[in-house]
């Protein structure tokens, strides 16, 4: 009877034990953990909101999230790629997760009537002078960041490894993630088995998740195309080779690109943002510029599109009659940003977690999106890694309720008007990512 009893007490501690140690018991503390930060968290979310920074200008934004991972216990290193900065938390032998949240505004006047609205004014690399706000919603990104990092400071009982936290500047100008890169990202810091990071969304209900199965964004190529000809005078057209018309033809041809040379189960975008020729009535112009964005998913498809409007451009050149050393000149930037990847063991794996966590109805597969992302680099960078971006929704449902019946319309990201619910974009993403971190890292 003693050894009986002796061993069902030794049962029911082993039970008690196994139960602190669950995955039900930690997904509660995660909750309690980020429900306790969220004054702090919303706090700091509004400093970032009322001060930020344009792309590779981030140093006050750096060195104010740099000093809060240090006070965490992390081994900071600011300046990498320029504004970039690496958080190193090392806790045991393990996998490397690397959780990225990106810092840069943007050129825009606010005008959400917030009471923490922007009132910064900077200028661009351009050179321009200009307003700037938040409209892309990183200010929630970053906070998101540092409700993970202490989460994870505090719970180092719950995982081994080594966490890698980065904050990346210029996103906005696809070149933050290569600039870290190319600043030792992967040799001079650990190089992650996996890669995660988020993005607010415009178009889901606050506090929900979506993410891509697959593609997530798009490759996003900006190409100059100069249509060349021989000006003269508005008057006498047939002396000349009008570079208007040949540009003309050469934007109606580029539509059949997408409708009929590409199977339509592939998505593809080309579009002509900007048409500038001449300056006067009855000048006809030597030159004809156009300005094109090129968004595709697969290396195949954006090299198809690339030549192909090479040759549209060319062809309608020809059949004007211009003359060889006339032809129209392309270009368009080798450092394009391409396409971001869901690799398929990550992305299911997260699927479930986020899924037994936040339940069902939270969490959706949802399309990929013909948007641009320079997430996309580190997976580039070693296609060994596996990689996942999702979206926490951050908009009221109500106002989306309404926009739907079409009573109101809603603004998108890069909106002067967009403001995300930043309580329950910090929250869901802090803890998304929080338990994310647990499952890819948790003991063995």
């Amino acid at each position: 009877m003693v050894k009986f009893r002796t061993a069902r007490i030794a049962g029911l501690i082993g039970v008690a034990l196994m139960a602190l140690s669950s995955p039900a018991t930690a997904a509660g503390s995660v909750d309690a953990t980020i429900d306790s930060a969220m004054p702090g968290l919303l706090d700091l979310y509004r400093d970032l909101h009322a001060n930020p920074e344009l792309s590779f200008q981030e140093v006050k934004t750096a060195a104010k999230l740099a000093a809060r991972a240090r006070k965490l216990g992390f081994t900071v290193t600011e300046k990498v790629g320029q504004t970039g900065v690496v958080a190193v938390l090392k806790n045991g032998p393990g996998p490397v997760l690397m959780i990225r949240a990106d810092m840069d505004a943007l050129p825009l006047e606010e005008k959400t009537g917030l009471p923490f609205a922007s009132k910064v004014r900077a200028t661009t690399r351009d050179g321009i002078e200009s307003p700037v706000m938040h409209a892309c919603g990183h200010d929630t990104h970053m906070s998101a960041w540092i409700g993970a990092a202490q989460a994870l400071s505090s719970m180092k009982d719950k995982w081994s490894g080594t966490l890698v936290m980065i904050l990346q500047p210029a996103e906005e100008i696809g070149l933050g993630a290569k600039a870290m890169l190319d600043d030792g990202l992967f040799t001079r810091f650990p190089r992650p088995d996996y890669v995660i990071a988020f993005h607010d969304s415009a178009e889901l209900p606050a506090g929900t998740i979506g993410y891509p199965k697959d593609w997530a964004l798009a490759n996003v190529d900006s190409v100059d195309l100069t249509v060349r000809g021989a000006g003269g005078h508005g008057a006498y057209p047939h002396l000349t080779k009008d570079p208007i018309v040949i540009a003309s033809r050469i934007v109606t041809s580029l539509q059949t690109l997408v409708s009929r040379e590409r199977d339509p189960q592939e998505p593809a975008v080309v579009t002509v943002g900007s048409f500038i020729a001449g300056a006067k009535h009855n000048v006809i112009p030597d030159e004809a510029k156009l300005l094109i964005t090129v968004r595709s998913y697969s290396d195949e498809t954006r090299d198809a599109l690339l030549k192909g409007i090479e040759r549209i451009a060319r062809g309608e050149a020809i059949a004007a009659g211009v003359p060889e050393d006339r032809m129209p000149i392309m270009s368009y930037e080798k450092d394009y940003t391409p396409s971001t990847f869901n690799t398929p063991v990550i992305t299911g794996r997260l699927a479930g977690v986020f899924t037994g966590h936040f339940g069902a109805e939270r969490v959706k597969a949802v399309a990929p999106v013909m948007g641009g992302e320079d997430f996309s680099q580190f997976y580039r960078a070693d296609k060994k890694i596996e990689s996942f971006i999702f979206w926490v929704g951050g908009v009221d449902p109500a106002r989306m309720a309404k926009a739907e019946k079409g009573e109101l319309s809603l603004p998108s990201l890069h909106s002067p008007l967009w403001a995300p619910d930043p309580n329950a974009v910090i929250s869901t993403a802090s803890k998304a990512m929080t338990l994310a971190a647990l499952d890819l890292l948790k003991k063995s």
